[in-house]
């Protein structure tokens, strides 16, 4: 294998677009008193602070989040409409806790239900639209069972749509994250619900119980639990300029305490990191010569855009280097894995991706394929 290393690429690459007077100490994340906690970059994945974060917990109304991603899974895929008419059934009105008041019998519109659930946290809601889409909402929670299983949720398992406690309906920190990050990106019109600080229906209005909407105009979702085995919980993101952090408190003692350690850690997050895109999907990233084909020149890149979180001030500290092979012959195949790269900051790993083929490459002439045989004889 060959390797170069470009020492100054990714350094030069953010000091034009951003520039600062010195590296930034990065004290430690503030102490957070709640059972576990975790802070997220959302573009990179990079976990700036966390305690017990596979620690399995109930996770009260949090379950609302899969409530939601499987609704608006469901309404992404054409199957259901907000203008859907939803009948009430006996067992969704009698649903104790939280409500959104919706009367037994009754024909509600989905989008209502919806609403209901991101912003009034109704019990009643979650299980009228559990129905509706599944029949029951024992089989809908089957059904969020396999889209938590499909995110990568391993260490989760849902009994329910509402977050009511069993001892089998459980989750984590980690995999709250998974699941916000989720509903961020692939629902973004939906996602834009949970900053609405209040909902009307019935004549009832009721009000977030995100206190963070109103303390910090940057925060924008996305929801509380309580129960008393689950503690006070807020899975909380919030974005300024271009990043976006995800925070998940778990297990505090108090609705004040869960607000000031989510506000805590995004403080912590935006004043000491920073999240730039490195790469950009299908952008040439590099080019290695090719033997024996229609072309001479192969550019490699990647199929997502790569992001990379790491202390502010210190972007000139960031190396790229690449892990290509020796020789490349003809034919290769657009997206087929060709090499690999990888950012350093300091000496320290940050970031690994393969590098792919940006475009296929058939074999060239025999005339070609014949001269560059000679050639390769004489490497």
């Amino acid at each position: 294998m060959i390797k170069k290393t470009l020492v100054l690429l990714i350094g030069q690459l953010l000091f034009n677009c951003i520039v600062y007077a010195g590296a930034t100490a990065i004290p430690a994340p503030p102490g957070i008193k709640a059972n576990s906690y975790l802070l997220q970059d959302f573009d990179s994945g990079k976990i700036l602070a966390s305690k017990n974060i596979d620690l399995r917990m109930p996770p009260a109304s949090l379950t609302k989040m899969m409530t939601v991603h499987v609704v608006s899974a469901e309404l992404l895929a054409g199957r259901i409409s907000q203008d859907d008419e939803v009948l009430i059934s006996e067992k969704a009105w009698k649903m104790p806790g939280s409500r959104m008041f919706i009367e037994v019998n009754k024909k509600v519109l989905l989008g209502d239900l919806l609403q209901g659930v991101i912003i009034q946290s109704g019990n009643d809601a979650s299980v009228a639209l559990a129905e509706y889409i599944s029949g029951s909402e024992e089989v809908f929670a089957e059904l969020m069972n396999q889209y938590a299983s499909d995110m990568g949720m391993t260490n989760s398992h849902f009994i329910n749509s509402t977050g009511l406690p069993d001892e089998q309906h459980y989750t984590t920190a980690k995999d709250m994250a998974i699941l916000a990050a989720a509903l961020i990106r692939d629902a973004p019109e939906i996602y834009a619900l949970h900053s609405v600080k209040e909902f009307t229906f019935n004549n009832i209005t009721q009000q977030n119980r995100n206190k963070l909407l109103w303390r910090d105009p940057s925060v924008d979702g996305i929801k509380t639990g309580h129960t008393e085995a689950a503690g006070y919980c807020l899975v909380a993101s919030a974005k300024r300029d271009d990043m976006r952090l995800i925070s998940v408190v778990m297990g505090t003692d108090s609705d004040a305490a869960r607000a000031k350690a989510s506000q805590s850690l995004l403080a912590y997050g935006f004043r000491f990191f920073e999240t730039q895109k490195v790469y950009a999907a299908n952008e040439n990233i590099t080019s290695v010569k090719v033997w024996k084909g229609d072309i001479e020149e192969l550019g490699l890149g990647l199929n997502y855009d790569l992001y990379i979180t790491f202390p502010r001030g210190q972007e000139n500290q960031l190396t790229t280097e690449f892990d290509l092979s020796d020789q490349y012959i003809a034919p290769l195949n657009k997206g087929d894995v060709q090499g690999n790269l990888k950012i350093s900051l300091a000496n320290d790993e940050v970031a690994e991706a393969k590098l792919i083929a940006l475009q296929s490459v058939n074999e060239g002439s025999i005339i070609v394929r014949m001269k560059d045989s000679l050639r390769l004889l004489l490497e």
